[in-house]
């Protein structure tokens, strides 16, 4: 049952960031009457994702779960979230000018190392050794079919790396890394707690920051949306789908954030665009390299891993596997004692 629950929570954030991302580019690369024939406000865009998600969580909560937002929230801890999941995003977008492309597939490849390595330096958590083994699979797998699927525009590509490109990077990754180890602490901590909870309070305090960013007299971002929206009232319903399919995301996202942890989230969202490849490669009847083959076997190895452990530990609990080594000695000697 938790297999098949995982199953469906993956399923539904592929589903949804498909087409969520269709919806991205349909907004922001339509050409449009005027004088700015393209929709460029990204602060705005992320405002309406950001209400929507809000949105969306809160009814989950009240209609699905039956629940309320929680009477005392850990307001500063997810404040402390919210404003790290709003920094990351400047200094992703920001590198990818300085540096190549395979860098940056490289990058995304490896989400769940920083994730580990804040998991460690800001919550002293430590993981068992499989776990380790099973993110080196995955972020060599993910990072071998994306790069071998892409070489010829590698090719193309002359861009340089630069330090101030590669500084950006790291930043991107370290704050993706802190946010979701803090999340998981965060849920760990409070019992009241739950993703849909923080999916609610995360999205109005990010749409908190950005309205007061907006309303600041060092932008006039929110006018000029304004005037092209009514310019062209067309990409309205756009730009509601891109959100709505962004909150429906999110949903998935905070289920398997609360439920597997953020290591199993981010093994999710770092697959999304292999797997995607290959249903592209069987509907459309694509053929792909033999190594390409051994990079998706390579991430079936780490994945199966993870499974398998979770599996052993899930029976263990429940009695069905015997404790070996010490332990068992232990029972073994007070039974004969007996």
């Amino acid at each position: 049952m938790t297999t098949l629950k995982l199953l469906l929570s993956a399923g539904g954030i592929y589903a949804c960031f498909l087409t969520w991302g269709l919806m991205q580019e349909r907004v922001t690369t339509t050409t449009y009457p005027g004088d700015i024939p393209h929709f460029k406000y990204f602060i705005v865009l992320n405002l309406v994702q950001s209400l929507a998600a809000a949105l969306v969580g809160f009814l989950y909560l009240l209609v699905i779960k039956g629940e309320w937002l929680e009477r005392n929230p850990p307001i500063r801890e997810y404040a402390g979230i919210s404003i790290l999941h709003t920094l990351a995003s400047p200094f992703g977008y920001a590198s990818l000018k300085h540096i190549d492309y395979p860098t940056m597939i490289l990058a995304k490849s490896s989400k769940l190392i920083p994730v580990m390595l804040m998991s460690f330096v800001l919550h002293r958590v430590r993981f068992p050794i499989y776990k380790y083994i099973c993110v080196a699979l995955v972020t060599i797998g993910v990072a071998g079919f994306t790069l071998m699927h892409n070489q010829e525009g590698v090719a193309k590509s002359s861009r340089a790396n630069s330090f101030y490109g590669l500084s950006l990077l790291m930043v991107n990754l370290l704050i993706d890394g802190a946010t979701n180890s803090t999340q998981d602490q965060v849920l760990r901590k409070y019992p009241q707690s739950n993703g849909h909870r923080m999916m609610v309070w995360m999205n109005i305090l990010s749409a908190s920051l950005m309205v007061a960013y907006l309303l600041s007299p060092f932008t006039n971002e929110l006018s000029n949306a304004i005037a092209f929206l009514q310019s062209n009232p067309s990409i309205v319903t756009d730009i509601l789908v891109f959100g709505l399919c962004g909150a429906l995301g999110q949903c998935f996202v905070f289920y398997t954030l609360e439920h597997f942890g953020s290591l199993i989230l981010v093994t999710v969202t770092v697959t999304r665009k292999m797997f995607s490849m290959i249903l592209s490669v069987a509907y459309f009847r694509h053929s792909i390299s033999i190594w390409q083959w051994a990079s998706v076997a390579v991430v079936f190895m780490g994945i199966g891993l993870e499974a398998w452990k979770k599996s052993e530990e899930a029976a263990r609990k429940k009695g069905l596997v015997k404790p070996v080594g010490k332990q068992s000695m232990i029972n073994g000697m007070i039974k004969k004692n007996d």
